[in-house]
């Protein structure tokens, strides 16, 4: 005798996908869109996980037009939001050969605490490769209480 399949509740995934330049104004843009788009899918302007979400954004892209940049070359925001789940922020550029490191910042430094930042706020990040060039830094939170 087999047992039937146990049904699941659909999950609702929502993406987003948007080029930027590769600069500060470009950075700033990723980070105001970003909270607007969360605002529309039910994710209010200050709450938690919007200021989370927008920290986050704003170190990721801010690294990329700093540390990826490419002259001509844009970088690129996705989110994936999985309501109550899951959030999942990708920021890409097209410097495949400089990877993001965590250091130890200089006590003394103006820098360098940015993946720390990631590190604390988020449940995990990591870097991608990204076909056919660049890399994509990824960061999740996990949303389920």
């Amino acid at each position: 005798m087999t047992s039937l399949p146990t049904r699941q509740r659909p999950v609702t995934v929502r993406m987003f996908a948007q080029r930027f330049s590769s600069t500060p104004r470009g950075a700033r843009l990723a980070r105001r869109l970003a909270l607007h788009q969360l605002d529309v899918w039910g994710v209010p302007y200050d709450s938690g996980l919007s200021e989370t979400a927008g920290l986050l954004v704003a170190e990721l892209a801010a690294n990329a037009v700093t540390h990826g940049r490419v002259p001509g070359r844009d970088c690129e925001l996705a989110l994936l939001y999985s309501p109550g789940l899951h959030l999942r922020i990708d920021v890409s550029d097209t410097r495949g050969e400089r990877r993001p490191v965590p250091a130890p910042p200089d006590p003394l430094g103006e820098g360098g605490r940015g993946l720390l930042l990631v590190g604390a706020l988020a449940s995990r990040w990591g870097v991608l490769d990204r076909v056919p060039v660049g890399k994509t830094v990824r960061a999740e939170l996990d949303l389920k209480a």
